[in-house]
């Protein structure tokens, strides 16, 4: 979950603290944000209700609640709508439901056209959902709002790696990573990419290097389990 938006009015400091608290215990946090709601607290106190779930994992309430916030919000600025919108979004994916995360990403994007995070957000969408031609149309505006992004790279070579376009898939990969060398992502895309284009040293190399930047994650037990599958003895060379 980014940093939540600027929020500009009276509730502002106590919504920082509010925030660093649910961040480091997000049940209390939870409680003292539920409190300040009923003594007042208004969006800001929803706002960070919704953060509070989020962290608790309770991704679809937080959406819910990230939605019902920007809908009430229609005098504030369109920036901290926007990135209501965009929370609103993210915590559908995280709830692994790319199609309800895309309209709030939409919705977004009316706002600010030209955010770069919220094209790149609204790609991860699309892919999820297999559409893969409109997210790298995203990703395409990004890269031109934001060159030096080395995400939007690796995420357009992932989804021109599921088109099969490997070329441009390991190209695309390959300038993310040298914007980012360390990008667990970037590299184990690179290992997917060179897998399929018959490199199995190369491919072994990169998840090797993921489990080394990143033990104990999610990615590094995505590269474990391609690195068992290259070195099964059914595995074709």
């Amino acid at each position: 979950m980014p940093a939540a938006a600027q929020w500009r009015d009276e509730g502002s400091a106590r919504h920082a603290r509010c925030i660093a608290q649910v961040r480091s215990n997000p049940k209390e946090g939870l409680e003292r944000a539920q409190l300040w709601r009923i003594e007042g607290g208004g969006w800001a106190a929803d706002h960070c209700i919704a953060i509070a779930l989020y962290e608790l994992k309770d991704f679809r309430g937080a959406a819910q609640r990230f939605e019902a916030l920007a809908a009430a919000m229609a005098d504030a600025p369109a920036s901290q709508r926007a990135g209501t919108l965009d929370q609103a979004g993210q915590s559908w994916l995280a709830a692994d439901e790319p199609a309800r995360a895309e309209p709030d990403f939409d919705a977004a994007l009316a706002l600010q056209a030209d955010d770069p995070d919220l094209l790149i957000d609204r790609a991860e969408a699309l892919a999820a959902q297999q559409r893969y031609a409109p997210a790298i149309k995203d990703l395409d505006r990004a890269i031109v709002l934001a060159p030096d992004r080395a995400d939007a790279y690796i995420y357009r070579g992932s989804a021109y790696r599921s088109l099969a376009a490997l070329d441009r898939a390991l190209d695309d990969v390959e300038h993310g990573l040298k914007l980012q060398p360390t990008s667990v992502l970037g590299l184990l895309e690179r290992g997917n990419i060179r897998r399929l284009k018959g490199d199995a040293a190369g491919a072994r190399q990169d998840w090797r290097r993921v489990a080394e930047l990143a033990p104990d994650t999610a990615a590094a037990a995505a590269a474990k389990v391609n690195l068992d599958r290259l070195n099964s003895p059914d595995e074709k060379p």
